[in-house]
């Protein structure tokens, strides 16, 4: 762990300093794939540019290259975290309810602050903002302070507010003629889902997120939301910007509808048959099961895991985690952090 977070420290003193040239001698780089041996790294303007010998290393303007001694390190890339969350607490520590109905914007943000420093320092220098939930546009604020070296954080890659059906998502059992704030976007048919894709993407969207289904159907099952027409309208919509469409979908149908409307991933996916994961494979549709998510709920919520005994909420979500792998479709890593 020491190893690793010296080569993180160096990281975010890169993005503050930035000479010209940095010359980094280690003897150990694991580039992801294979470890190496006996190499060095030059990097120019934060891009590597060079990966080999230090004798075959090309040679920088005298002065402008700044030499880093790391032969006693292993030295790592840096890690991605594909479906994060930087505005919400962790899920075992309290409920989505409260943050999202008592705690300020203001609260939110300096929290998310700390958030994106100690992710960075963890070793991950890239994320997928998967939805600000209730905080509106803050991820692409929080994106724009690290771009401008304001406070130190990885690169944010943000979705902004997540696009739901109307009255399908956001906090239940309340008096029906109290406006209760949602945690994202309602947007139904044609018209104004078009205009909600389009405005996120004017403001800040780098993609766009959807929720395929959610827990609205009798005794709050989870069901499908959006028609087939309607996630092809958003993923079109979007794809006419250059961007891409990622899908909160559980249920088999959800996954499907999703899939078929051409999502570039799908996120969860607890009820991911092999048919449907073997779908995704021949679509190129990725999978970002976000594994730890339900574990740290069911935390909160009393159950200790060393003591007792398995919920099937975690035995079906390892079933089609097994499912997903024997179908071949790529995984990606995502802790709905």
């Amino acid at each position: 762990m020491r190893q690793f977070l010296i080569f993180l420290c160096f990281t975010a003193h890169i993005a503050q300093s930035q000479p010209e040239y940095y010359r980094i001698k280690t003897s150990k780089i694991f580039d992801g794939k294979k470890l190496l041996s006996n190499v060095s790294i030059l990097i120019h303007n934060n891009t590597i540019i060079y990966l080999g010998s230090e004798g075959n290393m090309p040679s920088t303007p005298h002065g402008e290259t700044e030499v880093i001694d790391l032969t006693d390190y292993m030295v790592l890339p840096g890690l991605i975290e594909g479906h994060s969350h930087l505005l919400l607490h962790p899920y075992n520590e309290t409920s989505w309810t409260d943050q999202v109905l008592k705690e300020s914007l203001t609260e939110r943000v300096a929290r998310a602050t700390v958030s994106a420093e100690r992710t960075l320092l963890a070793g991950f220098t890239t994320v997928r903002e998967l939805g600000t939930e209730g905080a509106g546009y803050s991820d692409v604020g929080l994106k724009t302070a690290i771009n401008k070296g304001i406070i130190p954080g990885p690169r944010i890659i943000a979705s902004t507010r997540a696009i739901v059906a109307f009255g399908s998502y956001g906090p239940k059992g309340f008096r029906p003629d109290i406006e209760m704030p949602i945690g994202a976007e309602v947007a139904d048919g044609y018209d104004d889902l078009i205009k909600t894709v389009r405005d996120q993407i004017g403001k800040g969207a780098d993609f766009i997120k959807v929720y395929a289904d959610y827990r609205w159907g009798v005794d709050d099952k989870a069901m499908p939301t959006f028609s087939q027409e309607e996630l092809n309208l958003i993923v079109s919509t979007a794809g006419s910007s250059g961007r891409y469409v990622v899908a909160h979908a559980t249920t088999e149908e959800g996954m499907r509808r999703a899939i078929l409307a051409g999502v570039r991933t799908i996120e969860h996916g607890d009820g991911g048959t092999l048919e449907i994961f073997k779908l995704m494979k021949d679509s190129n549709v990725g999978f970002c099961p976000t594994l730890a998510a339900g574990e740290a709920i069911l935390e909160y919520n009393g159950w200790k895991k060393d003591l007792d005994l398995e919920p099937e909420r975690i035995a079906q979500k390892k079933e089609s985690f097994r499912k997903a792998i024997d179908s071949g479709v790529k995984i990606c890593m995502g802790g709905d952090v």
